[in-house]
């Protein structure tokens, strides 16, 4: 995994921190695969119950990189940047654990898109969040302009994309955007003491509850419902069942064991 995106497993959470401090967390393609990287490793752990999602030092992202992409020619922008980015943090929202954003810098543009992947965000008091694209002549590209309606609603969106408004932790949590403000220096902190409440939770009915919540909320385009089925499906006595006859080349006896 690229060291632009670090883990660590303490406990049952695991922590993903970007790290690019100079470019204050300034996401460019090598730091996108390392957040799909992380992702998968967090998935395919089955120690991990929840995450936290931060940046290395004084931000958590100006989002993406100018120079990263400033140059590309437009179809390379919108296939090797806008999708893949879009394809990284939906990669993101549907992890199979809670994910909670420790906000301990400015959250702008495809930084806030990031943040915005979390099922919680807990901001420091001194940052600001807004969508600055327009200003540059360019459009939210990694679904600022769809899950984040969802998510904070369309007026807000319209705000900070169309007026260019930045809010401060305390307006971003008026709004709904954060869910708690802390103290500057506190933000992982505060999202590692609420990472361990989740943790003492059952860690099966977590996960269930974070599949239905995306179902209900129109967010995952029907992924949610098949894999509450699938995980029904298996945990029964007729997919053993099916599994032994397939595997022995004898018809199948089911009798509707759950």
């Amino acid at each position: 995994m690229s060291g632009t995106v670090k883990v660590h497993i303490e406990a049952h959470v695991a922590t993903l921190t970007v790290s690019r401090p100079e470019k204050l967390n300034a996401l460019d393609l090598d730091m996108l695969k390392a957040l799909s990287e992380a992702a998968d490793a967090v998935d395919t752990n089955p120690e991990v119950r929840v995450a936290i999602l931060t940046g290395e030092g004084k931000g958590f992202s100006a989002g993406g990189d100018i120079k990263a992409w400033g140059a590309m020619q437009p179809q390379q922008f919108g296939h090797d940047w806008v999708r893949y980015g879009h394809r990284v943090f939906e990669r993101l929202a549907v992890l199979r654990v809670p994910l909670i954003a420790a906000l301990n810098g400015h959250a702008l543009g495809g930084g806030l898109e990031l943040a915005g992947v979390a099922d919680i965000r807990i901001a420091e008091e001194q940052i600001k969040i807004g969508l600055p694209e327009t200003g540059l002549g360019m459009v939210p590209g990694w679904s600022g302009t769809q899950r984040l309606v969802k998510r904070f609603g369309a007026q807000v969106v319209r705000r900070m994309a169309l007026g260019g408004e930045m809010f401060t932790a305390a307006e971003a949590m008026q709004l709904g955007i954060v869910d708690a403000v802390t103290s500057t220096g506190n933000a992982v902190g505060a999202a590692t003491e609420y990472a361990q409440r989740i943790a003492t939770r059952g860690p099966a009915a977590i996960e269930i509850v974070k599949l239905m919540i995306a179902s209900a909320s129109g967010e995952d385009n029907g992924s949610a419902v098949e894999a509450l089925g699938s995980i029904l499906a298996a945990k029964t006595g007729d997919l053993r069942e099916g599994v032994a006859s397939f595997t022995e080349k004898r018809p199948a006896k089911f009798e509707g064991a759950w």
